[in-house]
């Protein structure tokens, strides 16, 4: 399984990068897709919503389940992923490239709270 080390995560198997602008791209994470299977509908938080860490702000449909994706940051959406919106299988065939939204994040301290790759590894490693 797939886990770069140039990313940050959640607990809840997002995955955020960090942009030269400021802005954080957001997805979810190899494991959470495969935990879904295939991904169906991808619903999209509102552009220019401003949301709290950890509050739901999309939704990733499979054929097995729904599940709510919790904003890794606060801060303001800023952009959403059109060909995620499109395309969800694109989620299942390269879940670090088929980002969801862009976000630009209000408190940057909230930074220091995600995981690295090494604790993401020993999480998803838990899990399964």
């Amino acid at each position: 399984m797939s886990i770069p080390s140039n990313l940050k995560y959640t607990a809840s198997h997002q995955w955020v990068r960090m942009e030269a602008d400021g802005t954080a791209t957001v997805g979810i994470t190899e494991f959470a897709q495969e935990q879904l299977g295939d991904v169906v509908f991808v619903q999209q938080p509102e552009t220019c919503r401003k949301v709290k860490q950890g509050e739901n702000c999309a939704v990733v449909e499979s054929v097995k389940a729904a599940s709510d994706i919790p904003a890794p940051l606060s801060g303001e959406i800023v952009s959403i992923n059109a060909v995620a919106t499109d395309a969800p299988e694109r989620i299942n065939q390269a879940p670090y490239e088929a980002w969801l939204f862009r976000m630009r994040p209000a408190d940057p301290s909230e930074l220091k709270t995600l995981l690295d790759a090494a604790a993401y590894s020993k999480i998803v490693t838990s899990d399964g």
